[in-house]
């Protein structure tokens, strides 16, 4: 197949979560298995400079937004035959200090600048010389891809135009903007109903998406499930619903070339099921990096998130205000919310011996982090798809989830099958529910056979991209 993947970021290039890495994965694995793949992202700040086999491409965009034309130039960077990597060149638009935001609050002219991003992938879809017969987008940012593809297929000739499927990472970003805005789709505004882009009087990027998209998937079959009903729906459950038929939920894999405790530069002690002492010797490490007691005997916990509501985040700390009398240990790398960073901080300076907060990002400390912990907390309120408890898994680090989306159907609890078991369960969104499944884990470590046991399973269970990538071609397929 001949298939064109857009999105508004793009690991390593890019990156605000996991949607990037998602994006990245696929296309590595979808041309490994003998597809021609092109990516379209945005060409953001420093991204030349840390990529210099980034070379310039002869095609220059000149394409209308509203009553403007925005001109732009196109970079690539090919990996092989079968990969290629296009990033638009608007620096007005993408050479920023950030991706969508500054200071928690959005750029004013968002709108203005992924809807010019997605008539730039429309653009690529009609005019690449290799002939897309897919554009798979994702997200809100790309949301108006499908519609611009099909208005150019019903009223400007484009007899052979591509097939389009959206991904929905997170219903919960929607890219609603006044209607306003709409003029810069210079589209007619016989779209802009409540069918089409119109959303209780303003415009929805990602519904747009919905209802134009031939097909549809997110990033996990239980999401796909709940983001039909009223509770996940985010007001978008009726939509769905109707688009059910062309809506797959795929559980996202992971990158496990990245993702691994053997040759990994980010682990000083590599370690695997067979020779299992290098865990050992990582919680050690760490526990001197982030000047925490070093005692091999204490249960470790950690955390690596964005600080953020869904994240549950507020029951977090409240189970851990409650369970830190107990003998352990707990790390936490993340950033977001003011509240969160300043209630994780002064956690740390109540109990300097047991609680160590590094607030920001650093890849390398994430994967220490995941290596030494002997259990990982990841009690979303709601959570598509996520990562880190597959990370977790394949680490030999328990995950504690609560049952949401993606993390129901990553992890097993004994409840769920005693012989495959890997993780720790709960269903209530509350602090007695988080700080129940830290007590579970506490007596789960003084039993060391059993651990042994979970253990086990958790490192041999697979989530690679290539079963990923298979279950997106019988996707694709099918609608081909």
């Amino acid at each position: 197949m001949r298939i064109l993947l857009a999105s508004s970021e793009v690991h390593p290039y890019s990156k605000s979560g996991g949607l990037a890495d998602m994006v990245g994965a696929l296309a590595k694995y979808l041309a490994r298995a003998g597809h021609h793949v092109g990516v379209v992202t945005p060409l953001y700040r420093d991204i030349r400079e840390r990529f210099p086999g980034i070379k310039p491409l002869d095609w220059d965009l000149h394409l209308p937004l509203g009553n403007n034309f925005i001109q732009a130039k196109v970079w690539t960077r090919e990996f092989e035959d079968r990969l290629h990597f296009y990033f638009i060149d608007q620096p007005e638009f993408f050479q920023r200090a950030h991706l969508y935001e500054e200071k928690g609050v959005g750029y004013p002219d968002n709108a203005e600048r992924f809807i010019f991003f997605s008539k730039c992938v429309a653009n690529f879809a009609r005019y690449l010389p290799w002939k897309p017969e897919l554009v798979h987008v994702h997200d809100w940012q790309t949301g108006f891809v499908p519609l611009l593809i099909l208005h150019q297929r019903l009223h400007d000739g484009w007899s052979d135009a591509p097939r389009s499927c959206l991904t929905i990472h997170n219903l919960a970003y929607q890219g609603v903007f006044p209607k306003a805005h709409y003029s810069a789709t210079n589209l007619p505004p016989s779209y802009l109903h409540p069918e089409g882009s119109e959303f209780f009087g303003y415009m929805s990027c990602l519904k747009t998406g919905i209802n134009y998209a031939d097909m549809l998937t997110t990033v996990s079959p239980r999401y796909a499930r709940e983001i039909t009903t009223e509770e996940f729906g985010c007001a978008l459950d009726g939509v769905l619903r109707r688009r059910q038929s062309n809506l797959a939920g795929i559980l996202n894999g992971v990158d496990y070339d990245e993702w691994k405790t053997e040759g990994n530069p980010y682990l000083k002690h590599p370690y695997s099921l067979a020779g299992f002492n290098g865990k050992l010797a990582n919680k050690m490490d760490l526990q001197k990096e982030l000047d925490l007691p070093v005692n091999p005997d204490l249960p470790l916990f950690g955390t690596v998130s964005r600080l953020a509501d869904q994240k549950g985040m507020d029951i977090e700390l409240g189970a851990l205000e409650e369970m830190l009398s107990a003998e352990m240990q707990f790390v936490l790398l993340g950033s977001g919310s003011a509240e969160f960073e300043k209630g994780f901080r002064k956690l740390a300076l109540r109990h300097p011996k047991k609680v160590a907060v590094k607030i920001g990002f650093d890849q390398g400390l994430s994967h220490r982090i995941e290596a030494a912990c002997d259990f990982f907390l990841m009690p979303s309120k709601f959570e598509p798809c996520g990562l880190n408890q597959m990370y977790s898994l394949r680490y030999g680090t328990i995950p504690i989830v609560r049952r949401t989306g993606g993390l129901d159907d990553s992890v097993t609890d004994i409840s769920d099958d005693s012989e495959h078991a890997d993780g720790i369960k709960f269903n209530e969104i509350s602090v007695r529910a988080l700080a129940k499944g830290i007590r579970k884990a506490l007596v789960l470590f003084e039993n060391k056979p059993v651990l042994a046991h979970y253990i086990r399973n958790a490192m041999q269970k697979d989530f690679s991209w290539e079963r990923t990538a298979r279950e997106y071609e019988k996707f694709y397929h099918k609608f081909l």
